[in-house]
């Protein structure tokens, strides 16, 4: 329910309440190569559009219209618009509006939803239209400014509540921050307006971040969220530099691999730990930060903190999320999560990792099992060192509404459609 909240339908606006719904635009022919992308056996994809600016999250509509985020400051035009007029599924028409850009995205209720580094901004989109014709209505303002961190999701519970992301602007709380050998400030101040999702409403217009609920505490940097069964699910990257700034708990190898890159699943009140805790994937639960005294294993206060549903290996950066509510796909994907990992920087001086889309296979709440890399070969070259070394760095993930899954990536501003095949 983050993404697809209305339907048009002839002259008129049909309210849903999911992603069930078939869509009229047409399949397109596979390419042969996949657009550049592996995918496992049975499946295949196309390019749909390209070169459309720096891509982050993305909105589909019932018809297949797609909308998608542009990050602030790297394209003109904020979000593009994306229509199929000539029935052969690839996006042959592009139309950018809005001047302020972001990541998450949302069609919700008959509008057009973005989150700014700084705002929450809506346009309305009347029946048939591409492209909103009215003039951004200002639904929360006054967001935390910060240069650390500060690209916010979006996501609705379909009960009137809207989420956003509030990044937490530090590695791990410390001041000076990013230090050798300084501790965590504690209590942290920044979990106050930081560190946190908040709750706003959804259909209230001018709204400051005072207004906000604090729904749920303790993470970095989280930009991936959607709204699935009652609760907020939610992707985090994890803290830097563990060598860098405690070389004698942490070596360089060790500094590459931890701490976990997460899926967590919130409700209200939920805290996760951040800044005094991370969760190291290989033992398998949170432990304490050094900043925080951690020799590697202690955990300490992390004992009372909620767990991640599902880790990964550190610093492949996870950017979006999605449940798959389809039919398109075989059986086994039925109810489990994508993740889209646009990679880092800090597992340097080794080879970067991440540049992949994720599946998390999932039983109610519960991983059911070991992540498999689902698509993969968008750094284009192995071993990456740099992260702009990479030929795409996938941003976003979403299902389309007949059940097929829009990947987006945002070096070249490439949209892939992948689809499944075999039989």
């Amino acid at each position: 329910m983050r993404r697809l909240m209305y339907a048009v339908a002839g002259a008129g606006v049909a309210v849903v309440v999911g992603l069930g719904l078939v869509g009229q635009a047409a399949a397109p022919a596979c390419a042969s190569d996949n657009g550049g992308i592996t995918l496992p056996p049975g499946f295949c994809a196309a390019v749909v559009a390209d070169n459309i600016g720096s891509a982050r999250h993305m909105a589909v509509a019932p018809n297949g219209d797609l909308y998608v985020a542009l990050r602030d400051g790297r394209t003109p035009g904020a979000i593009v618009a994306l229509r199929d007029t000539t029935g052969d599924g690839i996006f042959d028409r592009q139309e950018k509006f809005a001047t302020t850009g972001g990541t998450g995205i949302a069609l919700h209720a008959g509008y057009v939803y973005m989150a700014t580094p700084t705002s929450v901004i809506r346009f309305k989109l009347n029946a048939g239209e591409l492209v909103p014709s009215g003039a951004a209505e200002t639904v929360v303002s006054g967001l935390p400014e910060q240069r650390q961190h500060q690209d916010k999701g979006l996501a609705f519970d379909g009960n009137g509540g809207m989420y956003v992301n509030i990044g937490a602007p530090s590695n791990d709380c410390q001041n000076p921050d990013r230090r050798p050998g300084v501790k965590g400030q504690d209590p942290c101040p920044l979990l106050e307006e930081h560190g946190g999702i908040w709750r706003f409403g959804d259909a209230k217009l001018n709204q400051t971040f005072a207004d906000g609920h604090r729904f749920a505490t303790g993470m970095r940097q989280m930009p991936g969220l959607t709204w699935h069964d009652g609760a907020l699910w939610i992707v985090m990257h994890g803290r830097d530099a563990l060598n860098a700034y405690w070389p004698d708990v942490y070596s360089v190898e060790a500094s590459a691999e931890l701490p976990s890159e997460t899926l967590l699943r919130a409700t209200d009140g939920a805290d996760f730990g951040w800044p005094y805790c991370m969760h190291d994937w290989k033992q398998g639960k949170l432990i304490l930060n050094p900043e925080y005294d951690g020799d590697g294993m202690a955990v300490g206060r992390c004992d009372g903190k909620t767990p991640p549903v599902a880790a990964y290996p550190g610093h492949w950066a996870p950017n979006d999320v999605e449940f798959y509510t389809g039919t398109q796909f075989p059986e086994k994907y039925r109810g489990g999560v994508f993740i889209a990992f646009h990679g880092s920087w800090n597992r340097a001086p080794l080879p970067q990792g991440g540049y992949n889309v994720v599946f998390q296979p999932m039983a109610g709440n519960r991983a059911s099992g070991a992540y498999e890399v689902f698509a993969d070969g968008f750094a284009g070259r192995t071993p990456l060192m740099q992260p702009n070394e990479a030929t795409y760095r996938p941003e976003g993930v979403l299902m389309a509404p007949d059940g097929s899954l829009f990947i987006s990536e945002g070096q070249k501003g490439r949209i892939w459609r992948v689809m499944y095949a075999g039989r």
